[in-house]
């Protein structure tokens, strides 16, 4: 955050200083307690649960210089009527005051996160950079973000999620996004958005944001995508798989771990990519990275060395690791959605292909806000995941059984699809049935809890179906 006194905070918030002893902060805004950012500014947001107020004096014994907060906790700070809209109020002034950044926006309904973290990495190897943490792209995460930013900052890359129409227009009014990104337009929150058109209008309020100088990034494979480019004055760029789309890629080839390479072509330009990223997906998103990259100025040859090193940085996102018994998990449950739980599957097929003899096992637990869809979208999973061969279905969570009865309606029998009521359960039938070589996936929305139990699973390296005498599914 760039320097300033509790004086020129409350000054931009419309606040009230208390115990102001000329302190200044110039660290970064933050809400949790436990992780104190020295010299920062400690955000005392009141929740339903938690109250931030009650955990100040923490933050400040911890290296905080101030607290933001709705009353006078005792200590130095800034008293306002509404800490979170102050908090959006002081990042839109700070970013206003950084002299030389590219504020990089983007959306999509799936692989915003993963893409935004390559993204930052790409950029980083051309200036300094500033990025959303995880998925923190709400209204309290957006401005957090924004406020790490310093005076040197040269981009700030800005995840922008959304429930609501409205919600990307107000993130864009916090941080102006000189280049914003779609990545594309899914079935994710269609209950709360009731139809994919909707979630475009939602998802075009960032490209509407934009400056007649700014750029637009589209995926021209994704009709509803591309549709946005009439909802800017700004210029537009295209990436994807079309022969007409600015950047575009093609040839795509998967290793023994489902990571892809392909071609990188931008008009004259082109190269082989090889990621280290797994999931035939991550070669579209590449690319929409290479296409926003070039746009504000990276070099190609930068673009491609910095793709071919980047690395997942956010958590339970195709996280691939081996236990020492060789059972591989693949942790990709921090969220899903019907796009994604394709994804994740033929990357775990993929996987499995590359090693002989593997034996393929999907957990699954339930996509949540789907709506009306619901039954109809977790019944296809279920299907697809017969076609593709996944030796072994195990379905988590009565919202989830949808999917195990349409595996067993696709030709899924003889316990090539089981339904367990819960995690314990899940953990207990891996425990007993999982043997060394076997791929396993985990994938289901962040409440289903399959990420925790992945976790376990990977920890668990004395499990008793470890001998190899049990026969899974196909």
């Amino acid at each position: 955050m760039i320097a300033m006194s509790l004086q020129e905070i409350a000054g931009v918030v419309g606040g009230t200083t208390v115990h102001d002893d000329g302190r200044v902060v110039d660290g970064p805004a933050f809400v949790d307690s436990r992780i104190a950012e020295q010299r920062g500014l400690f955000v005392a947001v009141q929740g339903e649960h938690v109250d931030g107020h009650d955990f100040a004096a923490a933050a400040l014994e911890s290296g905080a210089a101030a607290v933001l907060s709705s009353r006078d906790t005792g200590l130095p700070g800034v008293v306002v009527d509404d800490v979170v809209a102050s908090l959006a109020v002081l990042a839109t002034h700070v970013v206003s005051r950084l002299p030389d950044v590219t504020v990089v926006a983007l959306t999509g309904s799936q692989g915003k996160t993963s893409t935004k973290d390559v993204l930052a990495q790409v950029l980083a190897a051309a200036g300094t950079t500033v990025a959303t943490y995880g998925s923190f792209n709400n209204e309290i995460g957006l401005p957090l973000t924004a406020l790490r930013a310093v005076p040197d900052t040269q981009y700030l890359v800005i995840e922008m999620g959304a429930r609501h129409v409205g919600d990307i227009a107000a993130s864009c009014r916090i941080a102006r996004p000189h280049a914003s990104l779609v990545l594309n337009v899914g079935k994710a929150h269609l209950g709360e958005f009731g139809s994919q058109q909707a979630i475009a209008t939602a998802k075009g309020e960032i490209v509407e944001a934009l400056p007649e100088q700014g750029v637009a990034v589209l995926n021209a494979d994704d009709p509803l995508v591309i549709g946005m480019a009439s909802r800017t004055r700004a210029r537009v760029s295209t990436f994807g798989t079309v022969s007409n789309a600015d950047v575009r890629y093609d040839d795509v080839v998967l290793d023994a771990l489902g990571r892809p390479s392909f071609d990188l072509v931008a008009g004259d330009e082109h190269a082989r990519v090889s990621l280290l990223l797994s999931g035939e997906h991550h070669a579209g998103n590449a690319t929409a990275v290479a296409a926003v990259a070039l746009q504000v100025g990276v070099p190609f040859g930068t673009v491609v060395d910095s793709l071919a090193n980047a690395t997942a940085t956010s958590p339970a996102r195709m996280q691939v690791n081996e236990r020492p018994d060789g059972v591989t998990v693949v942790n990709d449950a921090y969220n899903a959605n019907p796009d994604s739980m394709r994804a994740a599957l033929k990357a775990l097929v993929a996987i499995g292909r590359g090693r002989e003899g593997a034996r393929t096992v999907a957990v699954l637990g339930e996509m949540l806000e789907l709506g009306d869809t619901s039954r109809e979208e977790h019944d296809t999973v279920g299907r697809l995941a017969v076609r593709l061969d996944v030796n072994q279905l195990l379905v988590v969570g009565e919202g989830a059984r949808p999917l195990h009865l349409g595996a067993c309606l696709e030709g899924s029998w003889d316990g090539e699809s089981v339904f367990v009521p819960d995690t314990g359960a899940a953990f207990d039938w891996l425990h007993e049935n999982l043997r060394p070589g076997d791929v396993v996936l985990f994938k289901a929305s962040r409440d289903s809890h399959l990420r925790q139990l992945a976790e376990r699973v990977l920890a668990d390296v004395s499990h008793a179906g470890s001998t190899g005498n049990e026969e899974i599914g196909r």
